[in-house]
Parts: structure tokens; sequence; C-alpha cells
């Protein structure tokens, strides 16, 4: 039989224990870093379609799974610091939104999961040893890069087959812009286009830009793919349409009032990301599971533009299209 000071020694040992070997038996809650190149507005629609995709595989943000952002706000330089301190969380995996953003998470950690929604190119870009095995702590999901570019000029001389000379936003910060270039130039080419490249790092330089190509009597604007410029697509639209310049660049582009988009639903990918996250949680390594490429892309025209800009789009184009704003 228990004396009195047994059976109170026990439960108070029994009330000191419980909560420890509840808390225990709690499973832990996965912590996702989601690292941005440009401001967390610009970038909204996203990551909303990433987290849309985390619940449609049962993820709850505060519940089951704890997402930590960290923007650059278009300060590149700031990136590494960023990376690094997603490290120091010991965040299970990075998100991350732009080149820029993938590197340095490469250089921040070499043992985290890296996910890119949607990459240039990675194999040129050196994120990956191939689509098939990447060899490394990157995957996710790659769009279609230099054949984008070259389709994007094409449908715009299609468009307005007067044009000659055609202005080209890049950024220099942006590793791929390079490989952009190179691949809008060969495209140039065969259609008979004088390119004249403008680089633009911030939004601050966007009017100096458009003043440079009224100088050079540009006909048309191709805008390169960066998250400084899809922050950026309503004003980069409207300086083009005050200079009544045609203009392609991505679907978002043309939605924002760009005449024609081209390329992938980036929207779709960001939400598919989430299959990568839940297969990382689930205990699967980055180099187990292949870079998936994207295997359609679609073209958007908008109307709305060709009518203010007095362009009637040829019905050979408009057959095409995938979506047409009106």
């Amino acid at each position: 039989m228990i004396d009195r000071r047994q059976f109170v020694l026990a439960v108070v040992v029994t009330a000191l224990v419980a909560p420890l070997v509840s808390l225990a038996q709690q499973p832990k809650v996965p912590r996702v870093g989601i690292l941005i190149s440009e401001t967390v507005s610009g970038q909204a629609s996203r990551v909303d379609a990433l987290r849309a995709g985390l619940r449609d595989h049962g993820y709850i943000e505060g519940k089951n799974i704890a997402i930590e952002i960290r923007s650059a706000d278009g300060n590149y330089d700031r990136l590494p610091e960023l990376a690094a301190e997603l490290t120091r969380l010991k965040v299970d995996l990075i998100v991350a939104v732009g080149t820029k953003a993938v590197l340095a998470a490469m250089h921040a950690t070499t043992t985290i999961p890296i996910v890119d929604p949607v990459m240039s190119d990675p194999v040129a870009l050196g994120l990956s040893n191939s689509l098939a095995r990447p060899g490394g702590n990157v995957t996710g999901s790659a769009g279609f890069g230099p054949e984008a570019y070259a389709k994007r000029l094409q449908f715009l001389k299609e468009a307005v087959p007067r044009i000659t000379r055609v202005g080209v936003l890049v950024n220099p910060a942006n590793t791929a812009s390079a490989m952009q270039v190179e691949a809008m130039r060969a495209a140039a080419k065969a259609l008979n286009l004088r390119l004249q490249v403008l680089e633009l790092r911030a939004a601050s330089e966007f009017e100096s830009g458009f003043a440079a190509m009224a100088r050079g009597r540009i006909e048309g604007i191709m805008v390169a793919t960066d998250t400084l410029f899809r922050a950026n697509y309503n004003e980069i639209a409207d300086l083009a349409g005050k200079q009544k310049l045609p203009s392609t660049g991505t679907k978002e582009f043309a939605a924002a009032g760009g005449l024609i988009g081209y390329g992938v639903d980036d929207a779709a990918m960001y939400r598919h990301a989430a299959y990568f996250v839940d297969r990382i949680l689930k205990g699967a390594k980055p180099d187990e599971l292949p870079i998936e490429q994207a295997t359609k892309l679609e073209l958007v025209l908008n109307l709305k533009t060709a009518k203010a800009l007095g362009i009637a789009i040829p019905q050979s184009l408009l057959v095409r299209a995938d979506d047409v704003i009106r």
C-alpha cells in the first residue's frame, strides 16, 4: 500500500512529466522558407498560388506548416543575407522566386532542398546537371526559355509586319538575361529585325529607358522575363502605350496592358510547386525528383491595347490565340 508521501510524489512527477511527454509526441511542424528577389506585393499572385497548392496537399498555414517569407525588395545585394537568415532558421526547404534568389539560396546551403517553380534553363544556368537527374539540392519545374523568346518576337512581327526595330528590356542583374538576349538575337535575324538592348536595373530607370527608345526610333518592344519587370508590368505597358509601341512579353504582361503575351501559366506552375514541397517534406531528396518540363505555352492577345494603338491583329494570329482580352 502506497503511503501519503509516495502518493503525493507520484502525483507531482506525473504533473511535471505528462506535459513533456505530450509535447514530445506532437508532430514537428515543417517550416518552409520563401525567398523573393522583388517585393512581396509584386509576387503576391505567385505566393498565393503556392499557398493554394499547399492547401491542395493538406497543409494549412499556422496549423501543420509554417511559412517564413524573406524579400529583397528589388535589392539583389540583400539576397545572400536573406538566404543565410533562412538557413539559420533551419527551414526544411526554400522556395526561391527568381533566378537570383535561387542562386543566393544555392550559395547559402548545399543541404537544404530548394524548389524553383519556374526555371528558365536550369542546366544552362548551372542550377542542375540535367532535368532527369538534377544532382544537387535544387528541383522544380522548367518553362520554355529560348523558344518562348523567339516566338514572342515572331508573334510581334506577325501582328505588326511594318516594324523593323525592336527595343528589348533586360535586367543585367539577372543571370539569365545574357541567355535571353542571345535567343532573341537569333530570332530577330531570321525575322529581319534589328534589336536595341536596353539595360534597366530599377523601376526608376523605366522612363529614361523609354526616352532612349524614342530617340532610337524604336517601333516595338520586347520585355524579357525578370522579376523586376513582372512587378512593374502595369507601368511598362502604360509607358509603351503612351509611345504607341506594340509590345510583347509574358502572358501576365498582356493581361497588364501589353499587346501580346506568350508563355507558361505562372500561377499554375507555382501551384504545382507544392507537389515538390510535399514530396520533400515527406522524405524525398531533391536530386531524386526530376525537374519537370512545362508542356504548354499559351498565346494571349490584348485587343483593347490593339485598338488603342490602331493595330488590326491579323485573323491568322487571332485564331491561334488561347485567350483574347477585349
